[in-house]
């Protein structure tokens, strides 16, 4: 299998931690029904190329996201030898927290937002309404022992309020470290951030004491920015970011957010500059190429591509 000459950058992270999104972020939005035995198969070969912390599912009533009705059905199909601290699924209320610790969850997510507009649009609240919301969810999820993370989306634009302000999102990040979430994750939803938009928020964080080791980057590739975003980020200390096996993805709220960056772009970037991240990109390429099949579609991701049209 082909590999990167590896040049490793001064300053980087020696290890990343890759926080694969592909089961609930990927899938969210795809028009075509996914069976929970493909989902429940999906995790597992996600699982053997070694990523350790894998986004499964989302506790969303059905009517909202129907590709993820079937949260219970596919924790219960994977088991709790499969289902630890670093298995996440997203809540979106107490009802959500509720079902997630009866299928036996031990780490969860709340996804909040930087802007008024999209907050309405995803979870009908003012953002202080969308806090007040989720201070009980993470109050019981921390008594129960849980690991939060908290999602911020549209850190670097809106489509409804355009450009976002970085004390504004850096307020909302605050806020949700406050609650009690062990980490929070930036969002480029709609994928019109740029570098040097990275550094400016990532300074502004630092300027209000939130620290890189504190935060994750989940970029959207709509421009072609979410590699290099994340090496920005990267060059910044943050050693955790989303991606999703074979760029899958997008937002049922937002039209304009298209897929994540892929897992496959960001293993081969990472192996090229000899940051540890534990994945078989080859067994990776594989599990890509075999979920687009059942997807009907090719991946979009550019090392799938290249390495399935080589033979991997």
């Amino acid at each position: 299998m082909a590999l990167p000459m590896v040049e490793p950058r001064e300053g980087m992270p020696s290890r990343v931690v890759v926080y694969e999104v592909g089961p609930r972020d990927g899938l969210q939005n795809e028009p075509v029904t996914v069976p929970v035995e493909v989902k429940a198969e999906f995790v597992g070969r996600l699982l053997a190329c070694g990523l350790q912390t894998v986004e499964l599912t989302s506790f969303v009533p059905r009517s909202w996201v129907p590709q993820l009705g079937d949260a219970e059905e596919l924790l219960a199909m994977l088991g709790a030898e499969v289902n630890p601290a670093g298995r996440v699924v997203l809540v979106p209320n107490e009802r959500g927290l509720d079902r997630a610790v009866a299928a036996g969850a031990r780490a969860v997510a709340i996804f909040a937002s930087a802007t008024e507009s999209f907050a309405r649009r995803n979870l009908n609240r003012s953002v202080a309404e969308s806090m007040a919301m989720f201070a009980p969810v993470v109050r019981r999820a921390r008594q129960e022992g849980m690991w939060v993370r908290g999602y911020v989306s549209m850190c670097f634009g809106d489509p409804w309020e355009g450009p976002v302000p970085t004390a504004q999102v850096a307020r909302v990040c605050e806020e949700l470290l406050a609650l009690g979430c062990d980490q929070v994750s930036l969002g480029d939803t709609i994928g019109v951030g740029t570098p040097g938009h990275v550094e400016a928020l990532l300074g502004e964080l630092a300027g209000v004491g939130v620290g890189a080791d504190r935060l994750a980057v989940h970029f959207h590739d709509t421009y072609g920015q979410a590699l290099s975003n994340t090496l920005a980020a990267l060059n910044l200390g943050v050693s955790t970011v989303d991606a999703s096996a074979g760029g899958l993805g997008g937002c049922p709220y937002a039209q304009s957010a298209t897929g994540n960056l892929a897992t496959e772009d960001l293993v081969w970037a990472l192996t090229g500059l000899g940051i540890e991240h534990g994945v078989d990109l080859e067994a990776l390429v594989r599990t890509s190429v075999w979920m687009s099949s059942h997807l009907g579609r090719s991946s979009p991701s550019a090392v799938v591509r290249a390495l399935a049209d080589t033979g991997g």
